[in-house]
């Protein structure tokens, strides 16, 4: 997942970045400042990547259904799936949510995140709508635009018959179309992608709406990110950007929320996070950038990523997120080892990251 509208570049190597990340001198909490510390609600990505970076074709969805009976079981708030079509092969994410769905009660199931402009509004309106009338109202669509950094991305949008360099506008007007649909409005549309008239679909969300958060990442420096978060989302959704950026991304979309006279402080922030837990910090770091490499072709996101090491580091970047203002923090594990990662985050990082124990 990346999702910015230009081409990312590796990100630059500064004196400060030990202490953005709060894994310098800063990493502990000042006196009397545990206590007051912001917890966020955990989630987890599933791994329908993983499920076919494997050796062999999978038979069966289990890995993924197990990791999200073990998240419900645990207590989590949510598990989330991604999304690509043929540069980063997985299971469909919206039909995958509806068996996650079948095979949970609670847990909230998002996309982290849909590639939206790969869809068509109507089609996706009715499968969102019917994912959330099977979970009984547990959908959030996380959405991004998407990137077309490398052959195999670029050649992703002309599979599915999409131009990547409309890949934006088409974005917010699938998103727009959608949101509208997903509400049970009746919609005439003219733009630049769609024509629609009098277009309804059904089944609804239960709940009316189902939530949207937008993909924006502060080191893209593309203001009209913030803005389609603004008027499109229900929230926003980052994975690369330091804790300092985070803040700087939220509370710009909420500055254009009120502008727009939307309430802002209704709106969800989400970051995603990428770990590979071993005390073994260089064997974490080398799975990780294997596994990276593996999901993406490249691995260029350098310690904006991370942790890849011991639970108290990984407990801590998450910590530092919320301090930023992440109300939701999304962990996915970069290991061919998921269950055993998964072990490791429930027993060692989440009591850790809800002050049920001290490092």
């Amino acid at each position: 997942m990346y999702d910015c509208d230009s081409t990312p570049n590796t990100p630059p190597k500064s004196p400060s970045s030990l202490e953005r990340l709060g894994t310098g001198s800063q990493s502990s909490p000042i006196k009397g400042e545990e206590a007051s510390r912001r917890v966020p609600k955990l989630g987890v990505l599933l791994p329908t990547r993983a499920l076919l970076m494997s050796d062999g074709r999978p038979t069966d969805l289990e890995p993924v259904l197990e990791m999200a009976r073990m998240a419900e079981g645990a207590g989590l708030d949510s598990v989330w799936v991604g999304d690509s079509l043929t540069a980063k092969p997985r299971p469909e994410p919206l039909t995958t949510l509806a068996a996650v769905a079948a095979q949970t009660s609670r847990v909230r199931l998002g996309t982290a995140v849909l590639l939206a402009a790969l869809r068509h509004p109507v089609s996706l309106a009715q499968a969102a709508g019917t994912v959330d009338l099977i979970s009984g109202g547990r959908l959030v669509l996380g959405v991004g635009v998407g990137g077309a950094f490398n052959d195999a991305q670029r050649r992703e949008w002309w599979n599915a018959g999409v131009d990547p360099a409309t890949r934006a506008s088409r974005f917010e007007e699938v998103v727009s179309v959608a949101r509208r649909l997903m509400a049970g409005e009746t919609v005439t549309h003219r733009g630049q992608h769609f024509d629609l008239e009098d277009v309804s679909v059904e089944p609804v969300s239960p709940r009316g709406a189902v939530p949207v958060l937008v993909a924006c990442h502060w080191r893209a420096n593309v203001e009209r990110q913030f803005r389609r978060a603004a008027e499109f989302g229900d929230g926003i959704m980052s994975i690369s950007d330091y804790p300092d950026e985070f803040v700087q991304v939220k509370e710009r979309v909420r500055s254009l929320s009120s502008q727009l006279g939307r309430d802002a402080a209704k709106m969800e922030a989400a970051f995603y996070v990428t770990v590979n837990l071993n005390d073994d910090e260089e064997a974490a770091a080398e799975e990780a950038d294997r596994f990276l490499r593996g999901y993406y072709g490249i691995n260029i996101w350098g310690d904006r990523w991370g942790p890849y090491g011991p639970a108290e580091k990984a407990a801590e970047r998450i910590r530092r997120y919320a301090d930023a203002g992440a109300d939701t923090v999304i962990v996915r594990f970069a290991s061919f080892d998921q269950p055993s990662q998964m072990r490791i985050f429930l027993e060692d990082v989440v009591p850790l990251v809800l002050g049920e124990r001290t490092a």
